[in-house]
This record gives structure tokens, sequence and C-alpha cells, in this order.
């Protein structure tokens, strides 16, 4: 039988490396705990547990719970899926083929100004998008790349990520590398093309830039901390995608609207 970390991982649509993102670890250290090589330590099954809504005694005995919130979840799922005449299947990639160009020259901007700072790896990028996306649509009300971010342990990652930067580590337009940071796993890139800053507007660099200046010289622990007060976040179960229109319920300490804009 599956290792339980197995089956609660592919359940909830997480790979090896995602989960490994999620608490903290590398993809080989999650590798071999499903063998039954290694064990988690506390604070790390500490936050499987509360990724999958379970608690720490079912993950330890390996029992999964008889009806737990994910086993709903999942069931709720199957059964949605059941029924698309009746409403809309699970969200699927977001960003239109019109909007990735778009996505790959915000990514390499970002990497352009900030991605050889020390602290920006994976964890970091992702949070820089999903403000600059959040920000923007918060302010202009209008989509700066619109890609679909999912609620996990660490904060907000944008869904389409693994699959943009494959395509654009093919056509040589960055590399992936891999290292520490402190006593981190950090998977950072390398940007090998300048953005093409003519597909992007003023008042949108405007807001990234903003976004930098505020957000990356944070850790990745930090940038997580600080994107689990946003009420985008806290109003979202663990795994849903986020829904845009919770950035208009921010509270002051986010909020990016002047009062002008309210008028």
């Amino acid at each position: 039988m599956p290792h339980i970390l197995t089956q609660l991982r592919e359940q909830n649509g997480y790979t090896q490396e995602e989960l490994a993102e999620a608490i903290g670890v590398s993809r080989q250290h999650i590798a071999k705990v499903e063998r039954g090589e290694a064990d988690l330590k506390l604070a790390q099954a500490s936050q499987c547990a509360k990724l999958f809504d379970i608690s720490v005694d079912n993950l330890s005995s390996g029992e999964m719970p008889a009806k737990s919130t994910l086993a709903k979840k999942v069931e709720e799922k199957a059964e949605a899926t059941t029924s698309t005449e009746e409403r809309d299947p699970t969200p699927q990639l977001s960003v239109d083929p019109e909007r990735v160009q778009k996505f790959k020259e915000v990514l390499l901007y970002i990497l352009g100004k900030v991605g050889a700072k020390p602290n920006v790896g994976k964890t970091v990028l992702y949070k820089l998008l999903y403000f600059s996306d959040f920000d923007f649509y918060e302010k202009f009300e209008e989509q700066l790349i619109g890609a679909t971010y999912k609620k996990i342990a660490r904060g907000p990652a944008p869904v389409e990520f693994a699959e943009l930067v494959g395509q654009m580590k093919e056509e040589d337009e960055l590399q992936e590398i891999r290292g520490k940071y402190y006593d981190k796993e950090q998977i950072k890139f390398i940007p090998l093309r300048k953005p093409n800053l003519r597909l992007l507007k003023a008042h949108e660099v405007g807001m990234i830039d903003d976004v930098l200046q505020r957000l990356s010289d944070k850790t990745a622990t930090d940038i997580s901390e600080y994107s689990h007060k946003d009420v985008p976040w806290k109003v979202h179960e663990m795994g849903e995608v986020i829904d845009y229109e919770s950035v208009f319920y921010r509270d002051s300490e986010f909020s990016v609207r002047d009062e002008d804009d309210e008028l």
C-alpha cells in the first residue's frame, strides 16, 4: 500500500517537488519519506497535517481518517466533474494565449531586477508575482498577468508557473539552478534574455517596481508569513484557487487603493 504521504499528496494534486516546496524540504527527502527510508520532523509533519487537513496522529500512524475534510473535498470534486452541464468544471489554467507572453516578460523583468539577490528563490518569486498580480487588480480593477494562484502552506503559488518555466527553459529564455540559502533548499532562476518592455504598459511596470521595492528583500519565510496575513489568502481553504475579487476586502496594511480610487 502506498505511504500515507503519497496518498495525501496525490489526492490533493501535489507533486513531490510542490509538497517539498510547501514544507521547506528537498524533493529527495519527500521521496525517501514515501519509500519509508526517512521520517518527517515534527514541524514538517505539522505543516503536512495542516496542508492536508488531518491530524498529526493520523499522519504519524499511517492511517487515513475515516472521513476527513480532504476526503469530502475529493468526493465533491469527483461529483462536480460528472455533471459538467450543470456546473463549471474544476478550474483550469487561466492564462489565455494572449497573456502567456506577457507572463514571460513580467517574470523576466522581475528576475532581471531582483533575481540575483541571494534571498530570491522560487518561494519569494511566487509571492512577488502574486502581489504584483493582486495589487494591480485591486488598484486598477483589471488583470496584469491574470495567473491562477492556489493557497498552499507557504502562501499563494501560481499554478501555471511550472509549465511556463518548462517552456522558457526549452527556449533558452531562463536557466534553473538549485542550491541552498543558509540551511534551506533553494531554486533560483537566471534570465537568459532581457524582457520585451514594449509588451508592458508604464503603470504595469510601476506596480511591479513598487512590489519589488517593498518586498524583494524579504526571506522566503518572512514573505510567506507576510502573505498569510493578506485577506485573499486568509479567506480560502488549503488547495483552493484564490479568487481575485477577495482583494477588495483587504485591510489597510495591504490595500494599495487610494481614497481617490474609490470616488
